[in-house]
């Protein structure tokens, strides 16, 4: 497969390379477009997912894994987009990535019932594992380490503006013209993003290695994944905790992970190179990324159901009620990637940010279904604000302790930790949710002495317009407890977070982008053939001379004359 397209102009014999500040904003434009794209088609829907999931008939459960479906096949198939990564062109790569995500949102607005919408998201997932993975991978090819805060802010601002004009581009869709629409808008951006990363994106030409992909070792992981997430889903509803379902779920689960172990053992070219546990930062981010997936997708996903199922909201204004989180997320982004990038020092930044992750969530487990909206905002924002100190610098801090070589596959393999936490967290809170909201429904209609059978299916998502006065207290109430409920059970995940920060050891920044250290590394090695091609004619001088030496002396020693 071809490589990338020439590089700006070279530099002089043992050094590499830097690309000018308007190259690499030239080159993260396309880049940052590409994640708009990932963004929008995953936070376009977040404040139009009640209606849909009621409009299609579906449940609870349901509603759960049209979130579900999306970031499991994101989890599974990102470290695979991390070995591709290092193994054949990053920019076909994300532009493949591109049209698989905008494709499958397209079929999704096509849904006629719940299950399809499901499995038109999951191949979604797919995509988006790509564009966020090989985003993250291609800034770090671009930008070095100590200058990569400076223009992860810019990352930081434009996730902000898809978080924020997702919901309420998705909400304000809903509301004019039908929900549909929310899964067809992406289409002309993921268009233009193609175009634009195939005139900006432009990386000099390096080697790659033999592409080698670990099908047996990809196919393990996403099955153990799978059993266990459908295992948290059902258990407690569909079947007992303690039942056989849940010996053979947990039991498959724990067999194919531990020969997915024993695979990546033995491969060439393992999706998780299991060697790079043996570094205490990768192994702290990656537990520190599995909690505050837990945090951020388990409590963001059903925030929606809390403003319109028990606050009475709008789409719109659901979208509108969330902007303190996407100001907090962006100011963490903007602000603090810059005081990183001046100083070099992000440690006490992250641990800042825990302890704002930890308190926001403890305060938004207090709410209630008359909570004031001043109150939920300042939580939402510190919410908001943890994220952003903490998502993208435990990146930032394992890729600046990767060989470059394997930048790829550890970058994916941290982001594959925080989609699988982020995966749990919305089965295993969703699980509670479901639970919780069906007995409070179930104690408020027997106290209000209404029978069950008012509610219809208590298990579908309701529509509120058309149930009674007395009815829509109990689900608003019913709703608001179960959703503060989940948001206290994060709790402990935002404190296990923190403690992983506390022991990240702080190891200054790198000064050189990975294109640099690949073309030095390249350089290194032709002035090492070089040397060892000029050592060979040396020796084989010497040889040839020792030859006539020997021959002289052999003569000598023929005709009486002693040796030297």
């Amino acid at each position: 497969m071809s490589s990338h397209t020439t590089a700006p102009a070279a530099a002089a014999p043992g050094h590499s390379p830097a690309m000018t500040h308007r190259q690499v904003l030239e080159a993260l434009s396309g880049i940052i477009l590409g994640m708009f794209v990932a963004l929008l088609a995953a936070t376009i829907t977040s404040t139009s997912m009640p209606r849909i999931v009621s409009d299609l008939g579906g449940s609870q459960h349901a509603y759960t894994w049209v979130v579900t479906a999306t970031l499991l096949t994101q989890t599974v198939s990102t470290p695979l987009w991390g070995k591709f990564a290092d193994l054949v062109n990053r920019k076909a790569l994300v532009q493949i990535a591109l049209v698989i995500t905008v494709l499958s949102a397209a079929a999704a607005g096509f849904s006629h019932n719940i299950g399809t919408l499901i499995a038109c998201r999951a191949v979604q997932g797919i995509g988006a594992g790509g564009l966020m993975a090989l985003a993250t991978v291609l800034v770090s090819d671009i930008v070095s380490p100590r200058e990569r805060g400076r223009y992860m802010g810019l990352m930081g601002g434009v996730m902000a503006v898809s978080q924020v004009g997702g919901p309420l581009l998705g909400g304000v869709l809903t509301d004019a013209v039908g929900w549909r629409w929310n899964f067809f808008v992406g289409i002309p951006f993921a268009v233009v993003a193609i175009l634009v990363l195939q005139k900006t994106l432009h990386l000099p030409q390096l080697p790659r290695r033999t592409a080698k992909i670990d099908y047996w070792g990809a196919a393990l992981i996403s099955v153990g994944v799978s059993l266990l997430l459908l295992w948290v889903t059902f258990a407690g509803n569909d079947f007992e905790w303690v039942s056989w379902q849940t010996f053979a779920m947990v039991g498959g689960a724990v067999v194919a992970l531990v020969a997915a172990v024993l695979v990546e053992r033995v491969v060439s070219e393992p999706i998780i190179p299991l060697h790079l546990f043996r570094n205490s930062t990768f192994v702290l981010a990656v537990i520190g990324s599995i909690a505050v997936g837990v945090g951020m997708f388990g409590t963001a996903v059903f925030l929606s159901q809390y403003l319109q199922l028990s606050r009475g909201k709008t789409p719109t204004e659901s979208g509108l009620l969330t902007i303190p989180m996407v100001v907090g997320t962006m100011l963490a982004g903007i602000v603090l990637g810059r005081i990183i990038s001046k100083t070099g020092r992000y440690k006490a930044i992250m641990i800042g940010g825990g302890v704002v992750f930890a308190a926001a969530l403890f305060g938004m487990s207090t709410i209630d279904a008359h909570t004031s909206f001043v109150l939920i905002s300042i939580y939402l924002f510190g919410l908001g604000l943890g994220v952003g100190a903490l998502m993208q610098n435990l990146v930032l801090a394992v890729q600046n302790t990767l060989d470059i070589r394997e930048m790829g596959a550890g970058t994916s393999t941290v982001a594959f930790f925080r989609s699988l936490g982020g995966a749990i967290g919305v089965s295993a809170l969703g699980a509670v949710l479901a639970n919780q909201v069906k007995d409070d429904i179930a104690t408020g209609l027997a106290k209000a002495g209404v029978p069950a059978s008012a509610m219809g299916d208590s298990g579908a998502v309701p529509d509120l317009s058309k149930v009674p006065g007395p009815i829509r207290t109990i689900i608003e109430n019913a709703y608001a407890d179960g959703i503060s409920q989940i948001f206290l059970v994060a709790v402990p995940m935002a404190i296990i977070a923190l403690v992983c920060v506390i022991f990240l050891k702080e190891i200054p920044l790198g000064t050189r982008s990975g294109v640099e250290q690949l073309l030095e590394q390249q350089s290194a090695g032709d002035r090492s053939q070089a040397a060892m091609a000029a050592g060979a004619d040396t020796v084989g001088e010497e040889l040839a001379a020792a030859s006539v030496g020997d021959d002289g002396a052999r003569a000598g020693d023929a005709t009486g004359t002693p040796r030297a």
